[in-house]
């Protein structure tokens, strides 16, 4: 049985210094009301020029992301990939809601498959919906309101940047990852890439959707979406996350007032991930899977099914997936039991970048345990160092 608790195969490509600095981070993102003023005060220095992208670099850039560029990024892609552990590029620019943008991310996505194309440690590319078309024509079509002239040419150049990205991947045979947004948006983006899917999922999963269990709506989702599979012939990608806007998903739900789309309980996300994955897990047929967790009993659980049906550990069908600078005793430990493990690998320039940085401290800060979990694991580490 695979055992997480390895800290010396978890940490293995980490030199003292840098598990001193994963310390010093981790105690930071631990403490909330830090981040909230860390949070301020990075925002104010960045508003303000102040030179402080140096200092950002070499903690907390340097620990989570690849680098400023995808050229960047490749001494730790090569140092992971000597350990079996993949790397998913992720351009981490957020917020910008401009046509212009809009193109520059949709021709970076398919720059990307092309890096990797001729990468070998490089297996899928990834996109966010909101990074090629505006939010608010997202929710508009996800909400059956009728949409301005100018509004719906920016929904067909959102479905033909779409386009653009799926066609290069399936001509090169890389897989994209399509991120989830919040679920008053995603109802359009699921049924755009169920058209995708019907057209470019016929042989082999070239769109993977990202399921987000903290919905409890998401298993039966799964259901609907596995008949279509069988009846029109396709193949169903899937990314299956937990989910990352929880806080805002049940504000939204109670100004709007409904009920708000999210489990009550952190029990009841557990269960409905767990059961998602059960299903799909009994429906290999149709569905390839990418794991996306860094729950180490959803890691199990995920291991035994696997297990219970004879499945081998490399089998291309099922990806397991954490974050980079997160986790790394279930990657590492995963990679040297032979299963398929990759690292989202976040990279962009360090004041594009900062907002997802920040995102991802305040997230961590609100998984009960994650944050202890990684200091626990980092300090027995140390211990063995005799650090």
């Amino acid at each position: 049985m695979i055992d997480f608790n390895n800290t010396k195969i978890a940490f293995h490509l980490k030199t003292d210094s840098e598990l001193e600095r994963a310390y010093f981070l981790f105690k930071m993102i631990s403490n909330q009301p830090l981040v909230k003023i860390g949070t301020l005060a990075t925002n104010f220095a960045l508003k303000t020029n102040l030179p402080v992208e140096g200092l950002i670099r070499s903690t907390v850039f340097d620990h989570f992301c690849g680098g400023i560029s995808s050229k960047d990024c490749i001494t730790k892609i090569d140092q992971m990939f000597k350990s079996k552990v993949y790397s998913i590029l992720d351009y981490s620019v957020e917020g910008k809601q401009n046509e212009s943008q809009f193109e520059f991310i949709t021709n970076k996505t398919i720059d990307l498959i092309d890096f990797a194309v001729n990468n070998e440690s490089v297996p899928f590319s990834v996109f966010k919906p909101t990074a090629v078309g505006r939010f608010e024509v997202y929710r508009k079509v996800s909400q059956s309101e009728k949409l301005e002239d100018f509004e719906l040419e920016e929904w067909n150049k959102i479905k033909k940047r779409f386009d653009r990205i799926f066609n290069h991947a399936k001509k090169n045979n890389i897989p994209v990852l399509v991120d989830a947004e919040e679920s008053w948006i995603q109802t359009s983006v699921d049924n755009l890439l169920l058209d995708f899917m019907k057209k470019y999922n016929k042989t082999n999963p070239i769109i993977y959707n990202t399921l987000q269990a903290y919905r409890w709506d998401r298993y039966d989702y799964l259901v609907k979406l596995h008949e279509k599979a069988k009846n029109e012939n396709f193949i169903i990608g899937i990314k299956l996350v937990r989910g990352a806007y929880m806080e805002k998903e049940r504000a939204y739900a109670n100004d709007k007032g409904y009920k708000s789309p999210i489990c009550e309980t952190k029990l009841e996300t557990d269960k409905n991930f767990d059961n998602c994955l059960t299903f799909m897990m009994d429906n290999l047929d149709y569905f390839h899977l990418y794991i996306g967790t860094h729950n180490e009993k959803s890691t199990l659980h995920a291991l035994k099914l696997l297990s219970l049906k004879g499945i081998s550990n490399n089998n291309s069908k099922i990806w397991f997936g954490q974050l980079f600078g997160m986790s790394d005793h279930i990657s590492f430990n995963l990679a040297n039991s032979k299963y398929n493990v990759s690292k989202y690998l976040p990279f962009g320039p360090i004041r594009d970048v900062m907002p997802y940085l920040i995102r991802r401290a305040e997230e961590n800060t609100s998984v009960a345990g994650q944050t202890n979990r990684e200091l626990e694991l980092i300090k027995s580490e140390m211990k063995r160092r005799s650090i």
